[in-house]
């Protein structure tokens, strides 16, 4: 039995479509919150369990019978490490046989401020005595293509990137490299760092969104403070925007950058290209 939590986030249901083209529904369990939103899993023969990161008990239950469990990081920044300590816990009273955790690219010596609950985690499961396997995600595409409307409105993408490169990959990348390590063998104790084949600056992203929009969008790099303020002006509460900010003074520092090739040989195959998700996001 594999189990995944967080499954109907944005990773997770692509988790779970990779497993069920390797695996027979009946050998995939979902750990969710709201168990209403996994109707869709249930309708496919995926057993649905409830699991709330801040109530140990239903963690405990929801891991009952698994062989494997994928631990993907709470989205609840500043909330994490204690949340992902108590699923290490159940994982352990569980006795499950491997705990693979989404962690972040380079955790282990990444300054980015987002890093700090993933190294602890990290921390926290290899103390744990638990079988693991640490899937060092880089950044989504996603992150930039989901959000392209007020480029296109108008004609800038804002950062504080400079020129440091990203090698994000499509979420669709990340969830077969998790499939491959749950339904494969020899992973325990290994650190994935995953990434994209194709490093790109901010400044070369706005030139694709330009190309395939048709229209003049330009990057433009902005101090980390000025960054953080202008997302508090466009609504986002100030911890995130400096989060975001911090993230993209680490791009400039080339943290999100990595030419390990580890993810392509994970999911025998290349990565999903920028311009193939710029080029659906503006169609859409």
């Amino acid at each position: 039995m594999i189990i995944i939590t967080g499954a109907t986030g944005k990773l997770g249901r692509h988790v779970v479509e990779a497993l069920l083209s390797k695996v027979p529904a009946s050998q995939l369990a979902v750990a969710v919150r709201d168990v209403a939103k996994a109707q869709a899993f249930t309708d496919r023969g995926v057993a649905v369990r409830r699991a709330d990161y801040d109530a140990p008990a239903t963690l405990r239950t929801a891991f009952e019978g698994a062989s494997k469990v994928l631990l993907i990081s709470s989205s609840e920044v500043g909330k994490r490490e204690a949340q992902h300590k108590a699923a290490i816990a159940a994982a352990r009273e569980a006795k499950v046989g491997l705990l693979a955790y989404t962690s972040i690219l380079h955790a282990d010596r990444s300054t980015l401020g987002l890093a700090a609950e993933h190294l602890a985690t990290e921390r926290a499961i290899t103390a744990s005595g638990l079988a693991y396997t640490f899937l060092r995600n880089g950044w989504y595409l996603e992150n930039y293509t989901e959000n392209l409307g007020s480029a296109l409105a108008h004609g800038a993408i804002l950062g504080s990137a400079g020129n440091g490169r990203i090698a994000a990959a499509a979420r669709r990348d990340f969830a077969e490299a998790a499939a491959h390590v749950l339904t494969t063998t020899g992973h325990e104790g290994g650190s994935y760092e995953l990434a994209g084949d194709e490093p790109f600056t901010m400044s070369e992203l706005a030139a694709v969104v330009a190309r395939v929009a048709g229209r003049a969008v330009a990057y433009q790099d902005l101090p980390v403070d000025a960054y953080r303020d202008a997302l508090i002006g466009f609504g986002l509460p100030p911890p995130f925007a400096a989060l975001l900010a911090d993230s993209d003074a680490g791009i400039a520092r080339g943290e999100l950058d990595d030419r390990s090739g580890q993810l392509r040989r994970l999911i025998g195959r290349p990565t999903t290209p920028l311009q193939q998700l710029v080029e659906a996001a503006v169609k859409a």
